[in-house]
């Protein structure tokens, strides 16, 4: 069994849980509702509080905040959830807030990301596996971004926009409406750019699915986005298609950034 490392100017406060190998550095103030999992690192002057679960050997470096109140002028007090996955990379001034009643009081984000300095993940936002915020990237509450995605430095992600699977969205761009999974964003007022090729060819995507990811996007260009894709689910397509149209399908509260005709 590991031993849990606790620095001596660290605070631990009682109630807290601290699993197997747990090493807390110099200046950390850990709450009374927080988990640690097994292996779970603070390096120094990381503060973890409210209802917040760490996740087995993830690495939080200095200064970043976890579970702290959210930024939302609706939250009244009521006792809301922050859960963060395994192996996670939680860099320098990093914020991430639990959620509110009023979206469902969760916060959750998956395994295997990387949040670089000054993120942040406002309220109520899932994040999936293997996403990457560069340095300064902002999402607002009640966002979705799903496994894969990687958002350029220095953007921001407007709330209740969801980002599909595997897309990825340059540097410096403002994202406003729902992006299509594979897809590539760019441009300082996010515009739809074709798709991720990189990504895709990195996941092992056949050239005949990039062919027909191509040919969607294509159809979908103009007119009644989903018109289009109703109709279109209603063939006989490739999974890839299959996911992006049940993407366009599926409830949102925003638009979409759409391919340009």
């Amino acid at each position: 069994m590991a031993e849990v490392q606790i620095h001596p100017s660290a605070i631990v406060e009682p109630g807290a849980e601290l699993g197997q190998g747990v090493r807390i550095g110099p200046f950390c103030h850990v709450g009374p509702q927080v988990r640690l999992e097994d292996g779970a690192v603070l390096k120094s002057h990381v503060v973890v509080t409210g209802d917040t679960h760490i996740g087995p050997d993830t690495v939080i470096f200095p200064f970043a905040c976890i579970g702290e109140l959210p930024q939302d002028l609706k939250f009244r007090g009521e006792r809301t959830m922050l859960r963060i996955g395994a192996r996670n990379r939680i860099r320098e001034y990093v914020t991430m807030h639990p959620g509110t009643e009023g979206g469902g009081g969760l916060t959750s984000v998956g395994d295997d990301g990387l949040f670089m300095a000054s993120c942040h993940v406002a309220h109520d936002c899932r994040i999936g596996n293997r996403v990457i915020l560069v340095n300064s990237v902002a999402v607002a509450g009640h966002c979705v971004l799903e496994d894969g995605v990687i958002v350029g430095g220095l953007s921001g992600v407007h709330q209740f926009v969801r980002i599909g699977r595997g897309a990825m969205i340059g540097a410096v761009t403002m994202v406003t409406a729902d992006v299509l999974p594979h897809a590539l964003v760019q441009g300082p007022r996010g515009h739809l750019d074709g798709l991720n090729l990189v990504g895709l060819k990195r996941a092992g995507a056949t050239r005949a699915d990039i062919t027909a990811l191509r040919d969607l996007l294509a159809a979908l260009a103009g007119g009644s986005l989903r018109e289009t894709a109703r109709k279109r689910a209603e063939r006989e397509v490739s999974v890839l298609e299959r996911e992006v149209l049940d993407f366009i399908l599926a409830p949102t509260e925003r638009s979409f950034l759409t391919p340009q005709g």
